[in-house]
């Protein structure tokens, strides 16, 4: 959850999305790209700290990876509705940063379900 909050900050303010001819893009030139960034990794930051309640981080994680969805769908659309594509620009890496959430917080949700499936064997012991 750690690593999918970093990306998205990464995401929202050092890496661009698209580099132009005469200048690259970064999320911080649209605000509700910026913003929608900012809301995962807060929300990634705000799930670490929900540990006790196992159930919770699992629900808050899997919004954490649907607002990461729509942020990658909006990135594809824009990247293939853009005009003069070939001439103009080239895709930068910070395009991929809501993949790089999505796959570190399905990693997380696993070993939620894990640590979930883990203290009940040890109720059951009880």
């Amino acid at each position: 959850m750690l690593l999918a909050g970093f990306g998205s900050l990464l995401g929202a303010f050092v890496f661009p999305l698209w580099i132009g001819e005469n200048a690259a893009t970064y999320a911080d030139d649209t605000a509700w790209i910026q913003t929608t960034f900012l809301a995962s990794a807060v929300l990634g930051f705000y799930t670490i700290f929900k540990f006790k309640k196992r159930k919770n981080q699992f629900v808050l994680n899997r919004l954490g990876i649907l607002v990461n969805f729509i942020l990658l769908g909006f990135f594809v659309y824009q990247s293939l509705t853009i005009s003069g594509e070939a001439a103009v620009s080239e895709k930068g890496i910070g395009l991929l940063m809501p993949v790089v959430s999505i796959a570190f917080l399905a990693l997380a949700n696993r070993a939620i379900k894990k640590d979930e499936a883990l203290v009940k064997s040890a109720d059951r012991l009880r």
